[in-house]
């Protein structure tokens, strides 16, 4: 079977609905395009996993603020066309902004609580609930039975976890390991606004929780003195500007000022004018020295 392209929700929504009368499983993998390795990861599980594969390529309007990069977030169809066309992906559904949201559009879905209390929706307000709405309508058609997130966005993954549970979706939310650089940094289609400067100082974003990870390993369980460590390197190096680092309960996202469960470090670092966020998960009973 030939890959098919589509762009209207009528459409998608018949091509998927057939598949599943016919007894296939259906996988999604949203993305806002612009594919990289990382995306490649989500769409290698979800084709190894399911019978028919959806990949969804949409730039939310509604997940930026007017200050944000909307309009010059990059983008390359025809490219992520050939990579999906490479790894057997059977259904690209490319809507519109007017497909997606009609004239007049006024439902949103808010997630609300400590998920959404820190970390990212503290310097973007507005994300979560542009990225729970618009996966909620993704869900509502394509009506997979799988879908896969990264776990570079873990706020992310969380919020949709929640929302799914909440809402009774019938949806199976697969977590997809970080995909990283040779020199550590995660895989973002944002990584091509950097310069070859930037770039290299890019990667204190993961240096800086590897850090913590090792202190964590040495015995240390105070995380405000993890924490200073991290954005002493950070502030360091050049280019940088910390948007915020802290550790969560790696489950309910509740800031933890003593280490003694699973926990989630996470930083978002502006590097000259692009953001980037990354994560690592640590149980301090499963570390060795």
């Amino acid at each position: 079977m030939s890959m098919q392209v589509v762009q209207s929700i009528v459409d998608a929504r018949s091509v998927c609905r057939l598949q599943k009368c016919q007894g296939n499983n259906v996988g999604l993998v949203p993305t806002m395009g612009f594919l990289h390795e990382g995306h490649m990861s989500l769409v290698r599980r979800a084709r190894s996993d399911n019978d028919f594969l959806v990949v969804s390529i949409f730039v939310n309007p509604t997940q930026f603020s007017p200050s944000e990069d909307f309009g010059t977030y990059p983008r390359n169809f025809e490219q992520d066309r050939r990579l999906l066309v490479d790894e057997g992906v059977d259904l690209i559904f490319c809507p519109s902004t007017e497909e997606m949201y009609c004239s007049g559009s006024s439902t949103f879905i808010e997630v609300t609580g400590q998920l959404t209390a820190n970390l990212c929706a503290v310097s973007r307000p507005h994300f979560f609930r542009g990225v729970a709405s618009v996966v909620a309508k993704l869900f509502n058609i394509i009506n997979p039975h799988r879908a896969y997130f990264g776990r570079k966005d873990a706020q992310q993954l969380a919020v949709i976890k929640r929302m799914v549970q909440d809402l009774n979706f019938d949806i199976e939310i697969v977590p997809v390991p970080i995909v990283r650089d040779f020199d550590g940094l995660a895989k973002s289609s944002r990584n091509a606004y950097l310069n070859p400067d930037q770039r290299k100082s890019s990667t204190v974003l993961f240096r800086a929780l590897q850090h913590a990870e090792m202190l964590i390993i040495d015995g240390e369980r105070n995380s405000s003195r993890i924490l200073a460590e991290m954005e002493r390197m950070i502030q360091a190096t050049e280019y940088t500007r910390i948007d915020y680092t802290n550790i969560v309960c790696a489950s309910s996202f509740e800031p933890q000022g003593y280490i003694n469960s699973e926990v989630l470090i996470a930083a978002a670092v502006w590097v000259a004018s692009t953001r980037l966020i990354d994560n690592i998960q640590i149980d301090p009973d499963n570390l060795t020295p």
